[in-house]
């Protein structure tokens, strides 16, 4: 998987949270040792694949965070539009 291509379609459905706990499923499954070559191999490309959608998740959280404004009263003077 190269920087450019997007994540396979069951990932990008994957919320945070989601994606996060798949993640650590397959880092204790790897550091447990006990997979075969090939399902090692299947299962870090997963994860790398997790780990970058995870880190698209949070830079668009962030940049919508970034986004919002407030006043000197502390109104909100942009919207966030969560959704």
């Amino acid at each position: 998987m190269t920087g450019a291509e997007s994540p396979p379609e069951d990932i990008s459905k994957l919320g945070f949270e989601e994606a996060l706990k798949e993640l650590e499923q397959i880092v204790r499954a790897l550091e447990s040792g006990d997979a075969k070559l090939d399902d090692a191999i299947t299962s870090y490309e997963r994860g790398a694949a997790l780990k970058k959608h995870c880190e698209a998740k949070l830079t668009e959280a962030k940049s919508r965070i970034e986004r919002i404004s407030f006043s000197s009263d502390g109104a909100n003077t942009e919207p966030a539009n969560i959704g």
